[in-house]
């Protein structure tokens, strides 16, 4: 995992993507921090990467990690897949 990732501003969703942010009710908001400020990023195979961070959500707080799966074989980079985990230990790199 690299430390600090590549900024993405310019990017579009993938209907597949849309499907599963409605139905993990992650917004386009929430894709738009990760993508522009991302705490991590890592190599899945040629073209594609998986970026990610740490969000807090609920009451009492509870940290979860939203990764956003992006396609960069495309113009403009495309993302492909999102989800939200609370399994961050799972995912996370330390450097």
């Amino acid at each position: 995992m690299a430390a600090a990732p590549e900024s993405i501003k310019t990017y579009r969703l993938t209907d597949h993507a849309k499907i599963e942010m409605a139905h993990r009710a992650i917004s386009e908001e929430d894709i738009a921090a990760v993508l522009t400020s991302p705490e991590q990023s890592e190599h899945i195979r040629e073209g594609r990467q998986v970026y990610q961070s740490r969000f807090k959500k609920g009451d009492p707080p509870k940290t979860y990690l939203i990764r956003v799966f992006v396609d960069f074989d495309r113009e403009p980079v495309a993302v492909v897949t999102v989800y939200r985990t609370s399994k961050v230990e799972k995912y996370w790199r330390e450097e």
